[in-house]
């Protein structure tokens, strides 16, 4: 009688972890497409910005808070100096591609979503003597009354590619 109570009790504990795993792996798993095909379209704007050095749709894009890290630079707080690294280093200099493939978009609960990929950067006046380079990245997205804002920036793993 009690090894059948407790073979119950055992069998209603594995159903609602297995309930768990499940709704925990659903949560995982990437976002709908809606939200992937918002995300692309949001980093093709804000990347042609930035190839382009189109500095004002560039800034609109970004959180007044923005925090950037970089693997080799460190953390840049705030759009005015994101703005103004990008007017400084950027703008004729580089130009940056989504490697195709590689991006993945996942919703964030009552905030927006995340998007992770590679990229790289290409040096078009000099590109025979400067190295193409390639980082992976992470970027949140804010969803807000008044649209997405890019909120957070984490680029690293950056490295040369081999000269082809």
């Amino acid at each position: 009688m009690k090894a059948s109570r407790v073979c119950r009790e055992i069998s209603s504990v594995v159903i609602v972890l297995a309930a768990l795993t499940a709704h925990a792996h659903a949560q995982a798993t990437a976002a709908p497409d809606a939200l992937f095909q918002s995300i692309q379209s949001l980093d093709t704007q804000l990347f042609d910005a930035y190839n382009h050095c189109d500095l004002q749709k560039f800034g609109s894009m970004l959180a007044d808070d923005l925090e950037f890290y970089h693997d080799q630079t460190g953390l840049t707080r705030g759009r005015e100096a994101i703005v103004e690294a990008v007017k400084n280093n950027i703008c004729g200099k580089v130009t940056r591609e989504l490697v195709p493939g590689t991006l993945e978009v996942y919703p964030l609960a009552n905030y927006g979503a995340v998007e992770i990929g590679v990229h790289r950067f290409h040096h078009p006046v000099h590109e025979s003597t400067e190295p193409v380079g390639e980082a992976k990245f992470t970027q949140l997205w804010h969803k807000t009354d008044s649209g997405w804002k890019l909120a957070v920036v984490i680029s690293f793993d950056h490295h040369e590619l081999p000269k082809q």
